[in-house]
């Protein structure tokens, strides 16, 4: 019995990995993207690519945790992917004063 425990974790962290694991990090690397991609002529590409791009980044992340021989590479894969762009999204917020309007 103690003999099945161990692979039944690692199913729960490769299922986990694959459903809710990578949606979280594809939405992060999604709002983080705009921050390190150059506008373009319109200014508008780096909005433009990560939106394009979500379903094969999601797809990318989805098929990585299920091929993949080691759940510990994707979980650092997918964990480094997250601090990255999270961390990109923090300091947005962080380094950005509040804008106050001027009374008239």
């Amino acid at each position: 019995m103690e003999a099945v425990r161990p692979r039944s974790r690692r199913r729960w962290a490769r299922i986990l990995l694959a459903g809710p694991g990578a949606v979280i990090v594809a939405l992060t690397l999604l709002a983080g993207m705009p921050l390190w991609l150059p506008g373009g002529a319109a200014g508008i590409d780096n909005l433009a690519f990560p939106l394009v791009l979500a379903p094969l980044i999601w797809a990318a992340l989805f098929f990585h945790a299920c091929l993949d021989r080691s759940i510990a590479r994707v979980a650092l894969v997918a964990a480094a992917l997250f601090l990255v762009h999270g961390g990109l999204i923090a300091s947005r917020f962080i380094g950005q004063a509040p804008v106050t309007e001027k009374a008239g």
